[in-house]
């Protein structure tokens, strides 16, 4: 089992946006992402696209960690409810696999606060692939 930093160092993109895993299991991978201005919109808030960013990571991570050997993964389709902004502190990303299939594999993310209190949550759709 790979460690978290091991993990996020395959998804160059995730280091450069800031994201952290704090732990990676098959059936549970969190990590997060700090509150800074350059990933804010408008009046201070993390942009939703910096959320996604988090959620896709660390679902991804997820999936990685539920293939067969030898196969990789990649992002098929995901859909993201934003329900809260995150003004401060960090986001935290909870990823666990739904379903783990031959040729897909669905994980669902929540996303929330420093508090607690849910930010976002994806679902999200990996291929299999390989």
């Amino acid at each position: 089992m790979p460690e978290p930093a091991d993990l996020l160092a395959l998804m160059p993109f995730a280091v450069t946006a800031g994201i952290s895993l704090d732990a990676a299991a098959p059936d549970e991978v969190t990590g997060s992402l700090p509150w800074a201005p350059e990933r804010c919109t408008a009046g201070g808030l993390m942009h939703g696209g910096a959320l996604m960013t988090l959620a896709d990571s660390v679902g991804a991570a997820c999936a990685f960690l539920n293939l067969p050997p030898g196969a990789s993964t990649s992002t098929v389709s995901s859909t993201t409810s934003l329900v809260r902004g995150v003004r401060s502190g960090a986001a935290h990303a909870v990823a666990r696999p739904a379903h783990v299939g031959r040729s897909f594999i669905l994980v669902e993310v929540e996303v929330s606060d420093d508090d607690g209190r849910l930010v976002a949550r994806t679902t999200q759709t990996q291929a299999v692939l390989g």
